[in-house]
């Protein structure tokens, strides 16, 4: 690697400006040349940049160092914006806040945050709301001494006396599970190492079920079985997944009866169960796996209650009796229908409520069992979100869920499904004098490029909107069947009463539209998802919505692979690019399978050992396909951490970028030496990264305060 100054970038840009004298932007660092050849297929890529997959060594510490440097050099001029814009993030928020208490066997259980804390206290009340409070969970005492900290989960015994929970302190998803008392001052010593954080406890108060995770692809693969007051290395191996595209997880079904163990990979889907009594039976399998086959399970009484497409393209919901479970038993309850899609339901003593997706938009339905009438809530808005909250008793006439649009504060909503009266019991409270009646909420349709309808959500603040000239913060994901459901953001603010139109564009890849609208932007189809995001970018362009030279995009994750393809594809589109963790050497990735979750995405992204498969992948991948020409400014973040998105990618895919690009637009890669995928774990620490983000783009667009 070519050396640079013993002073970092950062420390000079500090030094001149101390100095009063005018600052020069150091050269961004550049990395060494060591060029691999990787073959197959008759086909042979060379990987200049391949070595910087090595985490431990230094030249690649270095390396990533420089880059932050170059970063913090570069966007120095905005230190004071970003600390402006933290503060009115921050200022949105209420401090002091609560959720709202869910009942469930005895207790109401919600969760409270104090002040400054970055974290929240987890609490209960037996029996009533007046009762005395009892926290269970002093979550920032816990973190104390440790710059990430979260925990996965937590599940009370059936007898409601014992606490288990999870904790991650690496950022790395790989969690501790340990154990209190909620009654007395018992303190266990049990700690379960290496989970995936999920805790299922049988109903003798003494055992739990959890899985771990594959030392290689990271995938949970194994189901254990952990007796209090044991040691962990004794715990019973109950359920091994030896198929590397599966991974496993374990629930207790609402009934408290069952306990579930399922595996399921993109297209196929298995469960087990014993009776939660019984902790020491041998699993019994409710359908065998068979290829394209997807289901799931819930139980009431003596059925069985299953979603799947079992001969259904968008799912229909079946019962079958415990004793009965195969396929050839499922009796049908909601039947298919091509132009809604069965999202999930929720099983109570008098109702069903069912979860659809039509024209994009989530739909809550209501039936009643016994005369079988039904409805379906109204919502009353152009682009929302509306889904099931925490339901966890079947002998109530009371549905709890969520709603949320780009202009409505997530709320939680009480809705009698008899009398049909709506409570709303806690919607988001936005500090400093938010009006929803400032905001407008569109949808538009963008036509891709085979004339299919692509939907985009879009809002704007009223007394800044002028017709083709405000910029544009457009985002998506599309990929894994994941919709980008709208919602709203107190954070956004800094956009929009900045004159930003903030808008979402549903490509395919996601499932909006229904199952097909996942199945046509996958596999050999992925490239529908890249060509509907320039679609509905240049949509919103001829439409008014944005100033053509003010056009910016976001996207994390796959959704970095997706602003990787862009802008390959057509850069002029685009002003400035966040890609947020981005999945961008897909060919490279694919074919290592050493690498954790590359074995289970074969169904997703395809198996490039099959040369089909690879010359498509080798056709799109953003790290493959980088040329020379111009590009639109970037700011790549990663984490040296990340166990889904390796930091390779995206410090590889800047280092090719920045030897090949033929403009002078700023290229930044940012990278958390602390933190994985998802970045800091405080409530507030998380709102720097987003205030770097608003600072690059409002910089870009001109508006520096």
């Amino acid at each position: 690697m070519k050396t640079k100054s013993i002073l970092s970038i950062a420390m000079i840009a500090m030094f001149l400006a101390s100095c009063n004298q005018k600052v020069s932007l150091p050269d961004p660092p550049d990395a060494q040349k060591i060029p691999k050849e990787l073959s197959i297929h008759d086909h042979t890529r060379l990987d200049n940049y391949y070595w910087l997959n090595q985490r431990e060594d230094s030249a690649v510490i270095n390396y990533l160092t420089a880059e932050n440097d170059y970063t913090d050099a570069v966007m120095k001029h905005t230190e004071e914006f970003q600390t402006k814009l933290f503060d009115e993030m921050v200022a949105r928020i209420k401090k002091t806040d609560e959720s709202v208490p869910a009942k469930s066997n005895g207790y109401y259980y919600y969760s409270r945050t104090e002040g400054d804390a970055e974290y929240p206290l987890y609490c209960r009340k037996e029996g009533s709301l007046e009762a005395e409070e009892h926290i269970m969970l002093n979550v920032p005492e816990m973190a104390k001494g440790y710059s990430y900290y979260n925990i996965g989960s937590y599940s009370v015994s059936e007898d409601n006396k014992i606490l288990a929970y999870s904790e991650d302190t690496l950022s790395r998803r790989k969690y501790t599970i340990k154990f209190k008392s909620l009654k007395g001052d018992k303190v266990y010593t049990d700690e379960i190492t290496n989970t995936t954080g999920g805790i299922t406890w049988a109903s003798d108060n003494k055992t739990v079920f959890y899985t771990v995770k594959h030392p290689e692809t990271l995938l949970p693969h194994k189901v254990y079985k952990h007796v209090l007051g044991t040691s962990s290395k004794d715990d019973e191996l109950v359920y091994e997944e030896k198929d590397n595209t599966f991974y496993t997880f374990c629930y207790k079904t609402k009934s408290r009866k069952y306990i579930m163990i399922g595996v399921s990979s993109t297209v196929s889907s298995e469960y087990r169960y014993i009776d939660a009594n019984k902790p020491n039976s041998k699993f019994k399998v409710i359908q065998p796996r068979e290829r394209d086959l997807e289901y799931g399970i819930a139980h009431y009484k003596d059925h069985f209650y299953i979603r799947t497409n079992y001969q259904a393209k968008n799912f229909r919901m079946m019962k079958t009796p415990v004793a009965k479970t195969t396929k050839e038993n499922w009796i049908e309850m909601i039947p298919n229908r091509d132009d809604v899609f069965l999202s999930n339901f929720e099983i109570f003593k008098n109702y069903l409520v069912v979860g659809e997706r039509k024209n994009g938009l989530n739909q809550l339905r209501i039936r009643n069992w016994d005369s079988g009438d039904e409805h379906y809530l109204d919502f009353g808005e152009e682009t929302y979100d509306a889904w099931i909250s925490a339901n966890p008793e079947f002998d109530s006439d009371v549905l709890r869920y969520g709603y949320t649009s780009l202009t409505t504060p997530s709320s939680t909503i009480d809705y009698n499904m008899g009398s049909k009266e709506k409570t709303v019991m806690k919607q988001q409270e936005v500090l400093g004098g938010f009006n929803k009646d400032n905001y407008e909420a569109k949808r538009l349709w963008a036509t891709a490029k085979d004339g299919t309808k692509v939907p985009i959500s879009l809002v704007y603040r009223k007394d800044k909107f002028e017709k083709g000239k405000n910029p544009l913060w457009l985002s998506a994901y599309g990929s894994y069947g994941s919709s980008s459901d709208v919602y709203f953001s107190s954070v956004r603010l800094s956009l929009l009463d900045r004159g930003f139109v903030v808008a979402t564009a549903h490509v395919r890849g996601g499932q909006e539209m229904g199952r097909y609208w996942y199945e046509d932007g996958k596999l050999l189809k992925k490239k529908n998802t890249f060509t509907d995001f320039n679609s509905c970018a240049e949509h919103m362009v001829a439409e008014g919505y944005a100033a053509k030279d003010k056009v910016f995009a976001w996207g994390g994750s796959a959704g970095g692979l997706l602003m990787g393809a862009i802008i390959n594809m057509q850069p002029e589109l685009y002003k400035g690019v966040i890609a947020a963790v981005p999945f961008v050497d897909v060919v490279t990735t694919m074919l290592d399978e050493s690498i954790p979750l590359t074995t289970g995405e074969f169904d997703e992204w395809g198996n490039p050992k099959n040369k089909e498969y690879y010359d498509y992948m080798l056709s799109y991948s953003p790290y493959d396909n980088v040329k020379a020409q111009d590009y639109p400014a970037l700011l790549v973040t990663t984490g040296l951490h990340d166990s889904q998105v390796q930091y390779w990618e995206p410090a590889k895919w800047v280092a090719k970028l920045r030897d090949m690009k033929t403009d002078d637009n700023p290229l930044l890669l940012k990278t958390n030496m602390d933190f994985g995928h998802g970045g800091a774990s405080g409530r507030f620490e998380r709102l720097k990264e987003a205030a770097l983000e608003y600072a690059f783009v409002l910089d870009l667009a001109g508006i520096k305060e």
